[in-house]
């Protein structure tokens, strides 16, 4: 693994696309979500958004020991 590859993993984040996919909503209904709530065009995020996320959260940090592991080979 060279310093590239290792710091795109690193850097990787957890995108809207699969916070959308996860809950089971449309990207736009997380983009509106995102929103400030006086703005006219927010909606309430989805009712699972804690858990979604946690599990998110979850996955990621497998990803990121797996990484540590094979970094410190």
């Amino acid at each position: 693994m060279d310093f590239k590859e290792a710091t795109d993993i690193l850097t990787r984040r957890i995108t809207a696309d699969e916070i959308a996919e996860a809950a089971g909503v449309s990207i736009s209904s997380i983009a509106r979500a995102r929103l400030e709530p006086s703005s006219s065009a927010y909606r309430s995020p989805p009712e699972n958004w804690q858990s979604v996320l946690a599990q998110l959260a979850r996955e990621r940090i497998r990803e990121l020991e797996a990484f540590a592991k094979r970094i410190e080979r």
